[in-house]
């Protein structure tokens, strides 16, 4: 009689060995709905792609977004990017359709970052996702939601199992009962960074605009529409800069358009009816491309810095046919304050910057001509025409550019170029901090903050100073921290730890030994 302790008689039942390759593939897809935490495998995406409904949509990624040496996302799941820019709409509203795991963690990330609007979620299993179920469900769900009195538009963001799976939501309609619908994939296997997923959604929702406007007449902006010519911005932004832009816009009568990613549906009809678009952010492909067809030009580069803002209005006015008396009206108004409030405002020492905004070379720049020597900037978004200018600068100023940046390209430039201070992303601060010398968080401390005209000259000094002068403060803070909390001190005891080097050169050789058999596996 055997001694095993059972609660039912499941372990009776016979298991059926041996699977066709095909349903291989079908069980790691169901596999991946309920392991928390789990993104989307290569086997997954490799093997549903090929017949997948939404292998056009990923080609389509390929072209737009070009991986570079990393190929997976080193941020946050990128649809944070395109739920950000939802969740900032007035009456939009957000579904997510993913694995339960994920929606939970980009709900709880998009809450901290101050969204005030529920997050809504089409759950699945293994059987609703292999049937079709689910992309009834997502129907189901939409019909509900869409009511026109409380939405404009409701936004459906696939994650990586539908996506890999096919879920077609390019088979809903476009609108329910006078509500828009707007249905994107956003897999972290087909987006490299957050910051392109926010393209996605701004290129998608502004493709619905633009069909809207060619169709008839839409509504007016809410302050009505501007007595002359304006030009549209993409990229978020610190709140004062599209007002500081309007500003240096006026002496050449031009006015400052609305911000992409928009704050309500109708301001992208007034984007479009703009006379150009200046990408401030350079990486809003799909979105340029939408203003590419509505036949608006794209200006690279932003007002940032003399150089910057000289280059900048030229640019503007040359796309306006603006009077070159009038270009020099404006470049007058502005640019003896910029160097004044950039004299005042020095920065003395070396710099490295990096990060994942898209701002990143504007930052740079203006640091630049604060006094600060800055020998590498790294971005996580790719090489772009509206990034060419501030390229050109930066490597003529002795900076060496990384576009696709990876962490590890970030700390061995900080290896290579020993920065009195180190600017970049949360786990490259954090590393560096670790090892005593200053660094400050791109997101929050520094592309926070003003950067256009004479407002943006000065907006760094201080918090970039402050944290130069505090290299000696974290130099004396590690030497008398040195050897707490790393290794056998990282724990806590009552105690000295019972240190037994015997048993770690025992599990080493054990590691090594295991080392070795793989390695002559792949040999085989």
């Amino acid at each position: 009689m055997s001694k095993e302790v059972t609660y039912d008689t499941t372990d009776q039942v016979d298991v059926i060995k041996g699977h066709p390759a095909e349903e291989v593939v079908s069980a790691s897809a169901n596999d991946q709905t309920g392991t928390a935490g789990a993104c989307v495998s290569e086997e997954l995406k490799n093997a549903n792609l090929a017949n997948s409904e939404n292998a056009e949509i990923l080609e389509k990624y390929a072209a737009d977004y070009p991986v570079g040496p990393h190929d997976k996302p080193q941020s946050m799941c990128p649809a944070f990017g395109s739920l950000r820019v939802g969740l900032r709409m007035r009456r939009v509203a957000t579904v997510l359709s993913g694995s339960a795991c994920c929606v939970y963690g980009l709900s709880f990330v998009s809450h901290f970052y101050g969204a005030r609007r529920s997050v809504g979620y089409v759950p699945f299993d293994s059987e609703s996702l292999v049937t079709g179920k689910l992309f009834e469900d997502i129907r189901d769900s939409v019909h509900d939601l869409a009511d026109p009195d409380q939405y404009d538009a409701i936004v459906v963001t696939n994650l990586c199992v539908p996506t890999a799976s096919g879920v077609p939501l390019r088979l809903l309609p476009n609108e329910i009962n006078g509500v828009r619908i707007i249905g994107i994939d956003v897999p972290g296997f087909g987006v490299p960074t957050h910051a392109e997923a926010k393209d996605i959604l701004a290129g998608a929702m502004l493709n619905f605009a633009r069909q809207e406007v060619e169709a008839g007449p839409v509504q007016a902006p809410k302050g009505g529409k501007q007595d002359r010519p304006t030009v549209a911005m993409l990229g978020e932004m610190f709140p004062a800069d599209p007002m500081m832009i309007g500003a240096m816009l006026a002496p050449m009568g031009l006015g400052a358009g609305p911000v992409l990613p928009a704050r309500e549906w109708r301001e992208m009809y007034a984007a479009l009816d703009c006379g150009a678009v200046a990408a401030i952010h350079p990486f809003y492909t799909s979105t340029i491309r939408e203003f590419d067809a509505a036949g608006r030009p794209s200006i690279g580069s932003a007002p940032v810095g003399y150089d910057g803002t000289a280059d900048w209005l030229a640019a503007i006015g040359d796309t306006f046919n603006v009077g070159a008396d009038k270009i020099a009206d404006a470049q007058n108004a502005f640019l003896p304050a910029i160097k004044g409030a950039l004299s005042q405002n020095q920065i003395n020492g070396r710099i490295t910057v990096s990060g994942y905004e898209g701002s990143e070379l504007l930052v740079a720049r203006l640091l630049i001509e604060s006094g600060a020597e800055v020998p590498y900037v790294g971005t996580a978004c790719p090489k772009t025409p509206m990034s060419q200018a501030d390229a050109e600068w930066l490597a003529s100023k002795g900076a060496v550019i990384k576009f696709r940046a990876s962490l590890e390209d970030d700390l061995s430039a900080v290896e290579a170029f020993k920065p009195d201070l180190a600017i970049g992303t949360t786990p490259l601060v954090q590393e560096v901090k670790e090892k005593g010398q200053s660094a400050l968080y791109f997101t929050n401390l520094v592309s926070a903050r003003p950067l256009m005209g004479p407002a943006g000259a000065g907006s760094l000094a201080q918090v970039i100073n402050t944290a130069i002068e505090g290299g000696e403060r974290m130099a004396n803070m590690r030497s008398f921290f040195e050897n707490v909390g790393e290794g056998d001190t990282a724990g806590i005891w009552q105690g000295a730890p019972n240190l037994r080097p015997d048993f770690r050169a025992q599990n080493l050789k054990k590691i090594e030994k295991a080392a070795r058999a793989a390695k002559a596996q792949e040999m085989i």
